[in-house]
């Protein structure tokens, strides 16, 4: 497939001027006469847009964001969507965005879809996007299903902020405390085992730990190093494969308090999903095998793909999703039970949404206040633990000196 870059005149009279993607240029001059336009001329360019692309760094999720949001702006104001991809493409600010604009218009105008054009760009469009984007164009609502996504990806970064500056400060204390750990046993530690050496004598055990952890982490500093870069890249490669990504995933939910926190996060980023496409006129089945994707655990996902079969074969959702109480809680599934019957089930779940949220906020907190003064308690006995055992041999120093 080659790009075009043409002018014609549409049956108003009109100059336009736009691009388009086609096999050769016999088929673009077709394919623009099948739009009842009228060429003038039709270039092919030089360079495929599709082709830089695929060398360009990633787009910013706000620039994402804001596409979306003007896209379906524009589909609402009823502007064809090839010429609303035109106008984004005119308007970004940025050259990778603008080449990603450019290149999701060129495939639009070539007869591909707009999920299909957006599912050959993983990188800036994850599967769930482009399942909401597909779902709204089998529906007809695609402007609706665009201002939906762009609402939910907003919500899911304010929640994720919260997350992040949750955590942020006991990461700053673990650094630290590190940190004073390693400059003690570099720097601190060696000249006192010096000072004691000369004295002679036997040192108190727990000085003799400290003193031979520290000649260990001097003298083989660069093992401990190979060590880690081992363990992380065992990590990386056990999070590739989708049986060690289980695994992990597992471990994180039996994990107190943090693997009920995870399950909420799950849990909001469901029922958000869910009742943002059912509202937007979804089909159920469809909406569960999308907002499933959106869960983020493969582990909660699994126990989700069953409820889908279920509701395939007649059940109602809410008993259907009683097998997955490790995320839906008793009291969740009364909630969508009285929601299926009263006809309201996506208001009910965006009400859920709402409200687990600001349950997962607290639980936050409650975490963060929980875990600052642990982790002030651990730094101040590893260091409290070091300087004891440095001054034990001062106070039997009139001895060692005898």
């Amino acid at each position: 497939m080659a790009t075009f870059t043409y002018k014609a005149i549409d049956t108003q009279g009109r100059q336009v001027t736009d691009r388009l993607v086609a096999p050769d240029r016999a088929a673009a001059i077709e394919q623009l006469c099948r739009q009842n336009l009228n060429p003038i001329a039709v270039d092919k360019q030089q360079e495929q847009t599709t082709g830089i692309l695929s060398r360009t760094g990633r787009v910013s999720k706000a620039e994402i964001e804001a596409f979306t949001r003007q896209l379906a702006n524009l589909l609402a104001a009823g502007v064809p969507l090839s010429r609303a991809l035109n106008i984004l493409t005119r308007e970004a600010s940025r050259p990778g965005a603008r080449k990603l604009w450019t290149a999701i218009h060129d495939q639009v105008a070539g007869g591909m879809s707009l999920a299909d054009a957006l599912a050959q760009h993983p990188r800036s469009f994850p599967p769930v996007y482009v399942a909401m984007i597909r779902a709204g164009e089998m529906g007809g609502f695609l402007d609706l299903v665009l201002d939906q996504i762009a609402t939910f990806r907003s919500r899911e970064q304010d929640l994720k902020g919260k997350v992040t500056s949750a955590l942020v400060y006991p990461l700053i204390l673990a650094v630290l405390a590190t940190g004073i750990l390693i400059f003690l046993l570099t720097y601190f530690i060696p000249r006192f085992s010096q000072m004691f050496a000369e004295f002679g004598g036997s040192l108190p055990r727990l000085t003799r730990i400290i003193v031979a952890t520290s000649r260990a982490l001097v003298g083989y500093w660069f093992v401990l190093a190979l060590v880690l870069a081992l363990i992380v890249f065992a990590l990386q490669r056990v999070m590739v494969s989708e049986h060690g990504r289980r695994t992990l995933q597992q471990l994180m939910l039996r994990i107190p308090l943090f693997g009920q926190a995870v399950a909420r996060f799950a849990l909001v980023r469901f029922c958000r999903m869910l009742g943002t496409l059912v509202g937007a006129g979804v089909p159920l089945v469809v909406a569960l095998r999308v907002a499933r994707e959106a869960i983020g655990n493969q582990v909660l996902a699994d126990t989700v793909g069953h409820a889908i079969d279920d509701v395939q074969r007649g059940s109602p959702l809410a008993r259907s999703l009683e097998c997955c109480r490790l995320l839906f809680p008793p009291s969740v599934i009364e909630m969508v039970s009285v929601a299926e019957e009263s006809s309201r089930l996506d208001k009910e779940l965006t009400r859920l949404a709402g409200a687990y949220e600001q349950d997962l906020d607290r639980r936050l907190k409650m975490m963060v206040a929980m875990a600052e003064p642990a982790l002030l308690f651990v730094m101040a006995a590893i260091v409290g633990t070091v300087v004891i055992g440095m001054l034990l041999p001062i106070f039997s120093l009139q001895e060692l000196i005898r």
